[in-house]
Parts: C-alpha cells; structure tokens; sequence
C-alpha cells in the first residue's frame, strides 16, 4: 500500500469520527419536542355537514376542517363519518302531549318506519311534568312507528318540556355512538317562564357535556293565553336549545307546519351527514373542567358545518 492511500484512509476515518460526535452532540442538544410539547386532551363532537338548503354536501376531508377553541386554533386529530360501523344512532323523538299530532301522524310513523338499520328509535310524550314512554328504543322500526300515538290534547301540554328533555337526555347516557333527540314542541315553559328560563341553560350544559344533539320542530300546542312575544320567546329558547347542542331548528313562522314531511326530510339529510370529530387542546386548568367556545368551520365552498356552540374539556 503507497503512502497516499494511507494518508486518504486516515483522513476518512478522521472525518467519520469527528462526524459521528457532531451527531451525537447534536442529537443530546436537541430538544425533544414531543416532551416539551404542552399537554392535551382529545376532545371528540358530532357535527353536520351539508350542502346548500339541506343537501349532500361534496367530500369533506379531515385537512379541509379549521377548529377553533375560543379564538385558539386546535389541531384535528380524526375525522370519521358517522356511518357503517360508527353509523350507531339512538334517536329520541319527544313529543309535547299538548301538540295537535293527528293531522301528522302518518308523517311521523314513516319517517320512523324508514330510519336505517343501525339507528334504535323511543318515542317519548312529555306530559303534565312527566315524561311518558311509549316505545323504548329499538331497532324494530315497523314496531316502534306503530306506539307513535294521537296526543292527548292542550290540557295535557307539558309544564316543563325543558324537565323532559333532561329526563331524556337521562335515557340516553348509558348509549354509545351518536344520541340525538327531535322536540316537537313550542317550547313555551309555564312552570318557570319563557324570558331567562333557567333550565333552557341548563339543558344545554348537559347536552353539550355529554354529546347530546337536539333538534327541534316548532309546532303550537293551542293554548288560548299566548301572545305574539311569548310565542317569539319560546321559538327563541327552541332554537337556543338546537344551536347550542349542533342541532337543527325547523319552523314555518309561529305555525304549526301544514306538512311535517318536508322537516323531517331535511332531518333526514341531517342524520345522514354526520361525521365524529377529535381534536386536541390543552386540559382545562379547573379540576372539574369547563365549557369552551367552539367553532368549526370550512373553506370549501356551499359547504356549512353544523357544530356545538360550546364543548366541554376536562381538568388535568
């Protein structure tokens, strides 16, 4: 071996060595980014994509999703459709025993009769302050269309159809997958009154720390002492109690719909159009946690996401 090849092999090996403890020094320096990262908590929520007026929206991806938790930009972590083996749903209809059904009560047996296969279905009259069960859930559709009934009239209208929806709400936390309720209802509340209702708030706190959507159809009970300003009371609190859970308010002014048919298509839509969303924000520095503001929002175009005004996130 010549002199050169000598003196070539101990200046690469020279290098390598010198490489390698620059790597290493670097590689100690370093920070660890995954252990200085701040801590987070995932936080998942159902919410609703669609088109314009209720319609199929186009594919929606997880990387076109923006969240935003009061004010502050939080990462998407999943975003799955509520279908197939997530499409689970337990559907509470509650119905106000004051409405006048008849006129629709082929309407609703059908729209019940034709929910899909993974989706149990109650039915639930709220009256004179109790909640009474006419079907449980089931997945039986046909079964469960047929315990939908007339209802028993204005002098059996509810006292607090705001006490039922947390009676029902009570029903569905032992479910998994998607619980949703539909109100039918006015959403006037005699036993405490509709201006500041406490126990509108109150619904939405137990719906939004516990998943709950809530959708609502306005339809008069017929009682004889309303006035235009209670009746605008009562829808407001009716579509408090949707937006606030990510659910949807369907009225035709302060009427009771010629047809139920039309909402409950687009509710329809609604439950077909779902998605599970999981993101990640720092835990709550409160040990029993708190409600944070939510916003989700897409920059595809015709494209609106339905989601709760607020989500809970738990302490460390």
């Amino acid at each position: 071996m010549n002199t050169y090849s000598i003196k070539f092999r101990l200046l690469s090996s020279s290098l390598l060595i010198a490489f390698a403890i620059f790597t290493a020094r670097a590689a100690f320096a370093a920070p660890d980014n995954d252990a200085n990262a701040p801590p987070t908590v995932p936080v998942t929520s159902v919410v609703t994509v669609l088109g314009p007026n209720f319609t199929t929206p186009p594919p929606v991806g997880k990387d076109d999703v923006i969240v935003h938790l009061k004010d502050q930009r939080a990462d998407v972590t999943a975003w799955n459709p509520a279908q197939g083996d997530r499409g689970e749903l337990h559907l509470a209809i509650l119905i106000d025993d004051g409405v006048n059904l008849g006129p629709h009560l082929a309407e609703l047996r059908h729209f019940v009769a034709t929910q899909p296969g993974p989706s149990a279905i109650g039915i639930f009259y709220a009256s004179n302050g109790t909640t009474l069960t006419a079907a449980t859930f089931s997945k039986n559709h046909e079964m469960v269309a047929g315990k939908v009934r007339v209802t028993l009239g204005p002098d059996n209208a509810s006292t607090s159809v705001y006490l039922s929806l947390i009676d029902v709400m009570k029903k569905l936390q032992s479910f998994t997958g998607r619980r949703e309720i539909l109100l039918i209802g006015d959403g006037h509340d005699p036993l405490r009154g509709d201006l500041q209702d406490p126990d509108v708030d109150r619904v939405i706190s137990i719906a939004q720390k516990s998943g709950v959507v809530i959708h609502t159809l306005y339809s008069t009970v017929g009682r004889r002492d309303r006035n235009g300003f209670r009746q605008e009371l009562s829808q407001s609190n009716l579509v408090k109690v949707s937006s606030g859970s990510g659910g949807q308010s369907f009225f035709q002014g302060f009427f009771t719909p010629v047809s139920y048919t039309p909402f409950l298509d687009k509710l329809d839509m609604v439950l077909h159009n779902q998605y599970f969303l999981t993101f990640a924000t720092p835990p709550s520095p409160k040990k029993k946690g708190e409600f944070r503001s939510l916003k989700v929002a897409t920059e595809q175009r015709n494209v609106s996401i339905t989601a709760p005004s607020d989500v809970f996130v738990p302490g460390q």
